[in-house]
């Protein structure tokens, strides 16, 4: 008994196992997605003032609103110097119809009121996003 008990042991380290077959591809989908380059508007200032951080704390508050609904991808902003009054400030990245970015973009206090100007553009990345966010409903 204990003679048998070794040759199965030994027979079946000894075995070499069969190679996995080899995983397919993901496929790489693109998807459309608007990226909205937001620059100081006319009435920026670099001024703190309680009227600007009135309108940064409505600004954050509606990102925070949109990528709850994960029609926001990502936003951020970018450094520019102080004096240049047209640069850059920030990037948001939308998985949105064009046709929704008016009722989400009117919602920024910083865009009302002229600090920020929004600019559209329609770009297109990786579809796996949308597969990995899902809007609660």
């Amino acid at each position: 008994m204990k003679l048998a008990l070794l040759l199965l042991v030994a027979a079946c380290g000894s075995a070499k196992p069969t190679p996995a077959a080899p995983a397919a591809p993901e496929k790489f989908e693109m998807q459309g997605y608007q990226l909205v380059l937001l620059r100081r508007g006319p009435a920026w200032t670099p001024e703190q003032t309680p009227e600007t951080t009135k309108l940064f704390e409505g600004h954050m508050a509606n990102i925070q609103a949109m990528a709850a609904s994960c029609k926001l991808v990502i936003a951020g902003p970018i450094d520019a110097p102080e004096t240049d009054r047209t640069a850059l400030a920030g990037i948001f990245v939308f998985d949105a119809k064009r046709e929704e970015l008016d009722g989400l973009l009117k919602n920024d206090p910083a865009i009302a009121a002229g600090r920020l100007v929004p600019e559209i553009h329609a770009w297109y990345s990786d579809a796996q996003h949308a597969k990995r966010c899902k809007p609660a409903r």
